[in-house]
C-alpha cells in the first residue's frame, strides 16, 4: 500500500507582531477602480439618494471611468459631464482605491478653499469611517481638515484660489474638481491648473483626473476634452432594434403647445430611437444603462495619454424625461436660464453669439470670377498681411461702392522679399484694366524691426499695424512708430479695433452676392474659409458683468486669414472706402423761382452768381 506524501508546505505558529509586520509584505488585490468600490465603499445618507453599499449597476456610466485609472498608458482623464451624474463620486472611489491599493502623494483641488473644507468635513471623512479599510489606514489624529495622513500618503485638499497652497508640495496624483470654476490667471499668479499640474512633474507614472461641468467652449473642461487624445461617449442599445445609440437631446419628442400647459406637454416627453424610430421611455433606460458601452468617437493619435469622457443628463437614472423636458420649457425664453439649461442637464458648452458664421457660408459666397480677376465694380484694392514666425499670410480684396468686396487672391509666401513680389503684381478686371494694391497693412506683433524696416522701404503701398487691446472709439486710430533707431521712426502706425471689424465681416457675409456684401472668387479653397470662420462671437464674464467679445472655437484653430481680412478691411477704411459711392452722386439742382429779384450790387453778385433766388 502506497504511503500519503508529505505536505509540501509546513505550517507554523507565529505570534501577533509578525502576523502584524507581515501585513505590510502582503501585495494589494489585484482589482479595477470599480470592483473595489463595490466590495468596499459605503454611502452614507447625508450625501446621497441611495445610502448603503455602492453599486455600479446604479450608475454603469462612471465604471467606465473610474477603471480607465488603472489603464498604465493612461497620463490624464477628462470627465466632462452633466450636473449630478455621479463625477465626484468617482473621483471619491478612485481616492478610496489609491488609499488602500497605491498609496502615493495626493492632491485634490476645488475652486475655492472654503469648498475644499465642506467636502473634506462632510463628504470625505465620512466616506473614510464607513470603509473599513480607509478607516483602517487613515491616521484621524494626525489629519487636518485640508490634509489627510494616510498609512503611506497623504491627501492635500487645496483651493484653486489659494496659489501657495497649490505650489507647497509634490503629489503623483492630481484630482481637479469643477475646474470651469476655477479663477482665470492672474498677472502674478500663472493659471491654476497649470500650477497644480507643476507638482506632478517629478512623478514619471503620475496621473490627472479633470471633472466638471462644461461652460464656455473656452472653459478649462471643453478645452482639456478638445484636446484629449481619445474623446469616448456612452451608447445603449435601443430595446426594439437593440442598435447601440448615443442618447441625444434632439430625439426628446414632445406634443407643440396647442393650448397645453408646460408641464402637460413635459409629462408626455419620450426618446425617438435614431436608428429605428421607436418610442423609448423611462422604464426601458435602467436596462440600456447595464447594456450601455464607452466607444470612441474621435482619436487623434495612436498612442493615448489624455482620455476624455463626455455624457448629458439624458443617462442619468435618477432623471426622468419628462424633467428634462420640464427644465427646458421653464427656460428656454430666459438666456441666463437657458445657459444653465444648456450647462448642467445638456453638458453643452453655451454659445450666446450675435454672428454664427460657417464655412460653408464663405464657399456660398463664392462669385462666378477666377481667382486674381476683379470684378467690373471694383474701385480700389487692399490688403492685409499677418505675420508668424515660419511664413507670411496675405490677402488680397477688391472694394467698390457701399463696401461691396471681394477676395481676389490669398495665400501664404516664404518671405518679404515674396510678399513685395506679389504686392506690386498688376490685377485685371474683367475689363481688361490693370489694377494695384494702393495699400497693404502689415502685422507688427511679431518680428516688429523687421515689419517696421520693411514699411519703411514700401511706404507708398504699405503701412504697420497692431491690433488694439482696449475698443475704441473709432475703427482705426494712427499713430506714430516711435522706435528710435528704426527706420520706420515717425511713420504711421494703425491701431486696429479687430472686434469691430470682425463684426463688420460676419454681418455683411450674412449678405447675399450682391450689392454691400462680402464675397470670395470662384473656386477658394476650404482652408482660408475655415480659417475665415475660426471664431465666434460669445459671452464671457468680465469683471461681474457679461461681455461679448471673439473667441476662437477651438484652441488650436488658425485663424491668420481673418487676421489679414481684418487688416485689409482697415486699409479700405483709411482709403475712404465708406464713401466711395458719394463720388459717384450728381447733386440735384437747387429749384429756382421764375420771379426775378432786384438788381444788387456787383459785388453782392458773389452770393448767386446766377441771380436766382434760392430756396
Amino acid at each position: 500500500m502506497r504511503k500519503p506524501s508529505k505536505p509540501r508546505f509546513r505550517k507554523y505558529t507565529i505570534s501577533g507582531y509578525q502576523k502584524e509586520a507581515l501585513q505590510y509584505l502582503r501585495p494589494p488585490e489585484n482589482i479595477s477602480v470599480s470592483e473595489w468600490a463595490e466590495k468596499y465603499r459605503v454611502l452614507d445618507s447625508k450625501s446621497s439618494a441611495v445610502p448603503g453599499p455602492w453599486r455600479n449597476d446604479m450608475t454603469p456610466y462612471l465604471a467606465g471611468v473610474m477603471d480607465e485609472f488603472c489603464n498604465f498608458d493612461t497620463e490624464e482623464i477628462i470627465f466632462a459631464k452633466a450636473t449630478q451624474l455621479g463625477g465626484t463620486e468617482a473621483l471619491f472611489n478612485i481616492l478610496g482605491w489609491i488609499i488602500q491599493q497605491d498609496p502615493s502623494p495626493a492632491m485634490l483641488v476645488y475652486p475655492a478653499e472654503n469648498l475644499g473644507e465642506s467636502v473634506s468635513l462632510n463628504r470625505l471623512q465620512p466616506m473614510l469611517r464607513l470603509s473599513p479599510p480607509l478607516k483602517e489606514r487613515w491616521r484621524e489624529f494626525a489629519s487636518s481638515k485640508l490634509e489627510l495622513q494616510f498609512d503611506g500618503m497623504y491627501l492635500t485638499i487645496s483651493g484653486s484660489n489659494s496659489p501657495a497652497s497649490l505650489a507647497s508640495r509634490p503629489v503623483r496624483f492630481l484630482f481637479l474638481d469643477e475646474v470651469d470654476k476655477y479663477p482665470g490667471a492672474s498677472k502674478k499668479e500663472a493659471d491654476p491648473i497649470k500650477l497644480a499640474r507643476e507638482r506632478t512633474k517629478t512623478f514619471h507614472n503620475k496621473k490627472i483626473f479633470m471633472t466638471s461641468t462644461p461652460t464656455l467652449k473656452s472653459g478649462h473642461i471643453w478645452q482639456a476634452l478638445e484636446e484629449a487624445d481619445v474623446e469616448k461617449h456612452y451608447f445603449v442599445p435601443c430595446p426594439h432594434c437593440e442598435k447601440y445609440i448615443e442618447l441625444k437631446w434632439a430625439q426628446v419628442k414632445f406634443p407643440s403647445e396647442d393650448g397645453m400647459s408646460p408641464m402637460d406637454r413635459a409629462e408626455l416627453a419620450v426618446y425617438v430611437c435614431q436608428e429605428c424610430g421607436c418610442i423609448i421611455t423611462d422604464q426601458d433606460k435602467p436596462r440600456m444603462l447595464r447594456r450601455g458601452e464607452w466607444r470612441t468617437v474621435k482619436q487623434t493619435t495612436q498612442i493615448a495619454r489624455k482620455i476624455g469622457f463626455w455624457i448629458n443628463t439624458l443617462y442619468s437614472p435618477f432623471v426622468r424625461f419628462s424633467q428634462i423636458v420640464k427644465e427646458f420649457l421653464d427656460s428656454k425664453d430666459n438666456p441666463d436660464t437657458l445657459q444653465n439649461f444648456v450647462n448642467s442637464w445638456l453638458a453643452e458648452p453655451w454659445e450666446d453669439t450675435k454672428m454664427k458664421i460657417s464655412a460653408e457660408l464663405v464657399l456660398d459666397r463664392q462669385t462666378e470670377l477666377p481667382e486674381r480677376i476683379a470684378p467690373s465694380w471694383t474701385k480700389l484694392l487692399t490688403a492685409g498681411i499677418d505675420v508668424q514666425e515660419s511664413c507670411l499670410y496675405w490677402t488680397i480684396r477688391a472694394w467698390g461702392n457701399y463696401l461691396t468686396s471681394q477676395n481676389i487672391a490669398h495665400g501664404c509666401a516664404d518671405s518679404f522679399f515674396e510678399v513685395e513680389q506679389i504686392m506690386n503684381e498688376d490685377y485685371f478686371m474683367e475689363n481688361g484694366d490693370k489694377m494695384v494694391v494702393q495699400l497693404a497693412l502689415i502685422d507688427s506683433g511679431d518680428q516688429t524691426d523687421i515689419v517696421y524696416d520693411f514699411c519703411a522701404s514700401n511706404s507708398d503701398w504699405a503701412l504697420p499695424s497692431k491690433g488694439a487691446s482696449h475698443v475704441m472709439a473709432s475703427h482705426f486710430k494712427l499713430s506714430t512708430v516711435n522706435r528710435v533707431g528704426s527706420r520706420a521712426h515717425g511713420m504711421n502706425l494703425v491701431l486696429v479695433d479687430t472686434g469691430k471689424y470682425k463684426d463688420m465681416i460676419a454681418g455683411r457675409m450674412m449678405k447675399k452676392n450682391g450689392s454691400g456684401s462680402w464675397m470670395v472668387y470662384n473656386g477658394c479653397d476650404m482652408n482660408y474659409a475655415q480659417q475665415i470662420t475660426s471664431e465666434h462671437k460669445i459671452n464671457v464674464k468680465s469683471n461681474g458683468r457679461s461681455v461679448q467679445k471673439w473667441e476662437k472655437k477651438t484652441s488650436h484653430a488658425d485663424n491668420h486669414y481673418l487676421d489679414c481680412e481684418v487688416y485689409a478691411m482697415c486699409a479700405a477704411d483709411i482709403l475712404g472706402a465708406r464713401s466711395l459711392h458719394l463720388q459717384e452722386t450728381e447733386i440735384t439742382p437747387r429749384t429756382e423761382v421764375k420771379q426775378q429779384p432786384a438788381a444788387t450790387e456787383p459785388e453782392q453778385n458773389w452770393l448767386n452768381p446766377g441771380g436766382g433766388q434760392w430756396i
